[in-house]
């Protein structure tokens, strides 16, 4: 029983994705650390409030609404999204096509038969097994 255990603890990906959450807590407090001591009183300087809108609330037929902790969420939640999109996401999907370019996808063509996409050089089709005859490249020398 405990063996079992042991051996579900050291699979790679439990190890991977408890460092994930790990990380993942520390750099949510980071982000949060950085949205509440700079963006959100720059907020505050714009609208002239003091970033701290929980103490706006509306009274309707005799029942309160404390639309300032909405704001104060809503708020928090665009400016933490904005944060992550432009100084994470951003970055690596720029890092990502520099240093690992996609490779070139094939050329393809439909299959005579059920006109499935198939690779130019394909001598059957993976779905329906007919055999179809490849394209062959027409040499430099001769094209138009």
């Amino acid at each position: 029983m405990l063996k079992g255990f042991r051996d579900f603890m050291m699979r790679g990906n439990v190890i991977d994705m408890a460092v994930g959450v790990v990380i993942g807590a520390a750099f949510t407090a980071v982000v949060t650390g950085f949205v509440s001591a700079f963006l959100t009183p720059l907020v505050g300087v714009v609208v002239g409030a003091a970033g701290d809108f929980s103490s706006y609330s509306a009274h309707i037929g005799g029942v309160e609404f404390k639309y300032g902790q909405f704001l104060n969420v809503l708020i928090a939640f665009l400016m933490t999204a904005a944060v992550l999109y432009f100084c994470v996401v951003l970055p690596v999907t720029k890092a990502t096509a520099r240093y690992m370019p996609k490779k070139p996808k094939t050329p393809k063509r439909p299959c005579p038969e059920c006109l499935t996409e198939i690779p130019e050089a394909a001598r059957r089709c993976s779905a329906c097994t007919a055999v179809v005859e490849p394209v062959v490249p027409v040499p430099a020398q001769y094209r138009g």
